[in-house]
């Protein structure tokens, strides 16, 4: 357990240089491996294609009967795409790198 919420927060930064150092899809794909379990992985994956249905304007219907998600899950990354940038940003560059 952390001794405290700095030690937690630094524990987090040196998460996010982690994976911000990874280069190649190949380095990305081991490293989420050997920290994420795959369920967690397919969880991740499964909830960046509601972020592009629900971009695209797909109906939360149609997004829990491709993905399996709650609608509860996808209530949160609709949120999460009008509010947060995370999911704006990587689309954004995910829709730029496939023109």
């Amino acid at each position: 357990m952390q001794k405290n919420k700095r030690e937690a927060r630094g524990n987090i930064a040196a998460l996010y240089q982690a994976i911000l150092s990874l280069q190649t899809p190949e380095e990305c794909r081991a490293f989420l491996e050997d920290v994420c379990t795959t369920a967690e992985v397919e969880e991740m994956s499964r909830r960046l294609l509601a972020a592009r249905m629900l971009h695209s304007g797909a109906s939360y219907l149609d997004v829990a009967e491709e993905t399996g998600l709650s609608t509860a899950t996808i209530s949160r990354v609709s949120r999460s795409l009008k509010n947060g940038n995370g999911y704006s940003c990587v689309l954004s560059r995910l829709s730029a790198s496939e023109k």
